[in-house]
């Protein structure tokens, strides 16, 4: 009969384990390698094992790392019911350019739980259909944490921003961001969220085109041509929005706009464009959405200015 492991043995085993989470494991992670309770208090009495928390512990005294925090959110809410969703879904999923340190986790709205510290609850009407992924790190699929961020946003600015950035970064298609959107229905923001989907997604382009005309028309502005065709020295272009009479055009940018070559190709445009005496001013679709009226003054003042000129 082959001797228990070691007190040793079971700590290597623990720490090897471990790695795989950012340092902690569960008590039930630790019980598979031979680690008990008892083991656990004589550890962290020796100072090498700390806890955090009632379910969790590291194999090591220092600070958690966002991997080790992540786990041990899932692990304290409760394994079966929580998963790592919004922002800190999208943030484990490769995003950059955001900051959050808070963990974010969510949980159906039936589940009963206690807070903790460090993790911000939120209790949802349901989950969606293979909302989760298969393995890893309990979470949520990118689109589906996006469009959640969105709607747990502190304002609507912050919202947009958490659903250009996955589709800008590639963590997730455009395609996928509407399907979320349009199955992920909350209280909050229920007509913007679905909407600015559309628009990151580039789908809704024209539709962006004509909601600016039709708030130009509103202002009291002629009905300008749409996809006037030009001549310019990189070939045939198409532009949005054009007062002929006011040698005024205007471009509608979608979330499409600020990714990869396309910044560069529109400001090309753009240049040949006013080398001609036209005035070219860009509106971006995300920006538009949450307020308007700031471009509205724009276009206005820009037109009338410009027909006077003209007269």
């Amino acid at each position: 009969m082959d001797a228990p492991p070691t007190t040793t043995a079971r700590r290597r085993a623990a720490r090897e384990l471990a790695g795989g989470y950012g340092g902690v494991l569960s008590r039930t992670l630790l019980r598979s390698v031979g680690v008990d309770h008892r083991m656990v208090r004589r550890e962290i009495g020796a100072e090498r094992w700390a806890t955090h928390g009632v379910q969790t512990v590291a194999t090591s005294t220092g600070p958690l790392d966002d991997v080790a925090r992540r786990w041990r959110a899932v692990w304290e809410v409760g394994e079966q019911i929580a998963a790592v969703d919004g922002v800190t879904a999208l943030q484990h999923a490769g995003l950059t350019g955001y900051d959050d340190d808070r963990v974010h986790v969510s949980v159906r709205h039936t589940a009963e739980v206690e807070d903790v510290e460090g993790v911000v609850l939120h209790k949802i009407a349901r989950r969606v259909p293979d909302e989760l992924l298969p393995s890893g790190l309990p979470r949520t699929h990118v689109a589906v944490a996006a469009v959640r961020a969105a709607h747990w946003a502190v304002s609507d600015r912050q919202a947009a921003l958490l659903l250009v950035l996955p589709v800008q970064q590639r963590l997730c298609a455009g395609e996928q961001l509407v399907a979320a959107a349009d199955e992920v229905r909350m209280r909050t923001r229920r007509a913007l969220v679905p909407r600015l989907a559309r628009d990151v997604a580039g789908g809704a382009h024209s539709l962006g085109e004509l909601d600016v005309v039709a708030a130009c028309r509103r202002r009291g502005l002629p009905e300008p041509s749409r996809q006037a065709v030009r001549q310019l020295p990189g070939g045939r272009a198409y532009l949005d929005v054009e007062w002929a009479e006011a040698r005024l055009v205007v471009e509608v940018d979608g979330a499409g706009h600020l990714a990869g070559l396309q910044p560069g190709d529109d400001t090309l445009r753009q240049n040949a464009v006013a080398l001609g005496d036209d005035l070219v001013l860009r509106v971006g679709l995300i920006g538009w959405r949450l307020d308007p009226d700031p471009y509205l003054d724009q276009i206005c003042a820009a037109y009338w200015s410009r027909v006077r000129r003209a007269a």
